[in-house]
């Protein structure tokens, strides 16, 4: 059931000061550990169709994508060596490209195909994927038309971005003043790099004020989502998210969905004001490469890791390790394209 509901007066987010321009190379966002030294931890890769040493693949640094943020992306996970929603994450990416006026040069078939290669090559038992497909460098400047478009898969060991102690641990949000852009500005349902930016400045801002990611608002001053997941709250026993429209509908959020269903949680989306964050007596994130993720921290506000997200995980973490037989009816919507109807087609 979908109910759109919208507060008469959101409340305002807190204050807070805007990033300074060396934000994101401050001496504050240093990588965690399960990135660190991540170049000698990625062995064979995949990239325009051929296999070869991670160490031995390159772009130039022309590359259109690199200076202009029209690369598009895909995380996927490993678990027990077998890759979870491989083919709904490839047809994402195909979507995605289409949204920005491209094609990635692989079906998703092909991709499929190569990331199950990757993983034997690998020997990745619990890890994370990363594709990505970009706009070369035959020529510098917006009008990317007739760039030559490239893709490619690369993955590694990495069972947790955030490793949690205890079942009772989860981590701290700062509510942030960054907004996601209109729809019209930026399709939300592409999986843009571009379209990050807005969260690794915001997550950096929560990483300053002691906090691990940032909840973002959506162009109302709504609520939307975390730097790169999206949120859940629980009130009452029931299950609120807000309504997808604004911000990526997360192949995750769309598995909780399911899996709150198949459970019996009573859920709705919906328009969802600040204010309602301290009334939620549980909230988590969900995504990728977090899983999902409990937050025991808004601010000052505390939190306790509560039974519906407890359940949660455990039908999400039996789900991922099910196989493919186990993978819900999820994917990408059909979103328009900011390019013409020539190049989209």
């Amino acid at each position: 059931m979908t109910t759109a509901e919208r507060p008469a007066s959101p409340t305002q987010a807190h204050p807070e000061t805007h990033a300074r321009p060396d934000a994101i190379l401050s001496a504050q966002a240093r990588p965690a550990p399960s990135s660190a030294g991540l170049p000698e931890r990625v062995g064979t890769v995949w990239m325009d169709g051929m296999f070869r040493s991670g160490s031995e693949a390159a772009t130039s640094i022309l590359t259109h994508s690199l200076h202009y943020g029209t690369a598009v992306f895909e995380g996927l996970r490993v678990y027990e060596g077998t890759c979870f929603a491989s083919r709904p994450h490839y047809e994402r990416l195909q979507a995605s490209a289409r949204a920005l006026g491209y094609v990635v040069p692989a079906d998703v078939d092909t991709l499929v195909a190569a990331t199950d290669e990757l993983i034997a090559a690998n020997g990745i038992r619990e890890g994370y994927v990363r594709a990505i497909c970009w706009l070369g460098s035959d020529s510098l400047g917006l009008m990317a038309g007739d760039l030559t478009v490239h893709v490619a898969i690369a993955m590694w060991e990495w069972p947790q971005v955030h490793a949690l102690d205890g079942e009772d641990a989860g981590i701290r949000l700062h509510l942030s003043q960054a907004r996601r852009p209109d729809a019209h500005t930026l399709p939300p349902q592409a999986k843009a790099a571009g379209g990050y930016l807005i969260g690794t400045m915001a997550y950096h801002a929560a990483k300053r004020h002691g906090c691990d990611d940032a909840i973002l608002l959506d162009q109302e001053g709504l609520l939307a989502e975390s730097s790169s997941a999206n949120l859940f709250l629980v009130r009452d026993g029931v299950l609120l998210t807000p309504i997808a429209d604004r911000f990526l509908n997360g192949l995750t959020r769309q598995t909780v969905l399911h899996l709150a269903a198949d459970l019996g949680v009573e859920l709705y989306e919906r328009r969802l004001g600040v204010e309602a964050l301290a009334s939620a007596d549980e909230i988590f994130l969900a995504g990728t490469a977090v899983e999902i993720l409990p937050v025991t921290a808004v601010d000052g506000t505390q939190l306790s890791v509560g039974p519906v997200t407890r359940r949660l995980r455990a039908a999400y973490a039996q789900c991922v390790r099910a196989g493919p037989a186990a993978v819900p009816p999820i994917g990408p919507p059909i979103t328009p394209s900011m390019a013409s109807p020539a190049q989209a087609s």
